[in-house]
């Protein structure tokens, strides 16, 4: 009798190609079920463990051995610009909670908790609606649009820069920086890092101005946030406000546009959502966001972790100093933890999904991004009711950055709605 255990396993599949690219969840299914920790080299050059179970995904988020200081990074001098944010260590932005561990990063996320807070994100809720509606408005009237250049792009850029304070005559220039991000996510990061000098700039002279003129807004907040008589300084003020932005805005622009592909590609969801938005219901769209999230969410890959000591990982050896690239879209399809993984249902409600993280680096923002893609997907799928893709999904191209995943453009047709 043919013994199943000793047939080889299929070839490994190769990552990081274009066509990897469009459709990553082969792939990483293969990954989970013959080598779930799995080291490999990045087009960077780097090299870096890919962890794709679930259980093993949990853990390392959480382990306090693998931390996210890009100092702890054994070949720090060749990977030196290569990991990371482009741009943020010659522009001093470094000191945010993406690239700490306690008790710094414990400090800095209690100050930052202390003018980032739940309150503070529902009162901007009518904002993020009247942004949403303004968005549509400008376009509804041709019957077509790109979607992530015409909605999903600027929505989370204008609402991020008026939480923040930036004032209305220059969001366009954060605009065109958050672009520069966009486009050249995954080619030269000499783009990306122009973009984020510029808006370092920035940065530090508003924060000047609110020292001396604050106001009701997020700089304002980080400003008078203090804890036992301690403050931010400059230098953290600006990291923060600029991981904010740019954690904040491109998170939004995916987890919009890949939702609207989803729905638009499985259309018994989206009818589903349509009737229970129709009824004047909001259940199923909150359900449907973290379902969203879970399915093909805006971050394929968690940010950057080094092994401070040996690691022990899915029965691989971790050595000190070592990257770990904890791959949230192949843990959150996990057959062993979620049923009919592949499958989009927007209802689920066993869905404690990685998309946000977990443990303390868990997204300070998901409040406000789940804010603007509730608003974003519920009023394009009432005020758009027949919304369909303008061209064939083997047309699209997805950018082909390594953290995020999302779409270039998403162009769509509907009838022309007229006042």
């Amino acid at each position: 009798m043919h013994d199943p255990a000793a047939t080889p396993p299929p070839p490994a599949p190769e990552l990081f190609t274009w066509e990897f690219a469009t459709d990553p969840y082969p792939a990483y299914a293969w990954l989970r079920e013959h080598a779930p920790v799995h080291r490999t080299r990045l087009p960077s050059g780097v090299d870096a463990w890919l962890v794709t179970r679930y259980v093993d995904a949990k853990r390392a988020l959480a382990d306090p051995r693998l931390s996210k200081n890009p100092v702890h990074h054994a070949e720090q001098a060749h990977a030196k610009g290569k990991t990371g944010i482009p741009g943020e260590r010659g522009a001093e932005l470094m000191t945010h909670l993406l690239n700490i561990d306690p008790p710094d990063h414990t400090r800095l996320r209690r100050l930052v908790s202390q003018a980032f807070t739940p309150r503070r994100v529902a009162e901007f809720a009518p904002r993020v609606q009247e942004l949403t509606d303004g968005l549509i408005d400008a376009f509804a009237a041709k019957g077509e649009a790109d979607l992530i250049h015409d909605f999903a792009f600027p929505l989370p850029i204008y609402a991020i820069c008026d939480l923040l304070g930036v004032p209305r005559e220059d969001q366009d220039d954060f605009r065109d920086w958050a672009g520069m991000m966009i486009r050249h996510g995954g080619g030269p990061r000499g783009g990306v890092a122009r973009s984020v000098k510029k808006m370092r700039g920035y940065l530090a002279e508003l924060i000047h101005r609110k020292r001396d003129d604050p106001g009701d807004d997020l700089i304002s907040g980080l400003i008078r946030a203090s804890d036992d008589g301690e403050h931010l300084t400059e230098n953290e003020a600006a990291a923060m406000a600029f991981i904010l932005l740019f954690a904040g805005f491109e998170t939004t622009v995916n987890l919009v546009g890949n939702g609207v592909y989803a729905l638009l590609r499985n259309p018994d969801q989206r009818e589903r959502l349509q009737r229970s938005l129709d009824a004047g219901e909001t259940g199923l769209l909150a359900t449907g966001i973290e379902e969203l999230l879970r399915y093909d969410g805006p971050v394929e890959l968690a940010t950057w972790r080094y092994a401070t000591e040996p690691v022990r990982l899915g029965g691989q050896n971790v050595a000190v100093g070592d990257p770990v690239l904890v791959v949230l879209a192949a843990a959150d399809r996990d057959p062993e933890r979620f049923d009919d993984p592949d499958r989009l249902d927007l209802s689920r409600s066993d869905n404690k999904h990685l998309g946000y993280g977990h443990g303390i680096h868990y997204c300070l923002g998901a409040p406000l991004a789940r804010l603007e893609g509730q608003a974003a997907l519920g009023t394009l799928l009432t005020r758009l009711p027949d919304l369909r893709l303008a061209v064939d999904p083997s047309d699209l191209r997805w950018r082909g950055g390594l953290i995020m995943r999302g779409l270039r453009t998403l162009p769509v047709q509907f009838t022309a709605v007229r006042d």
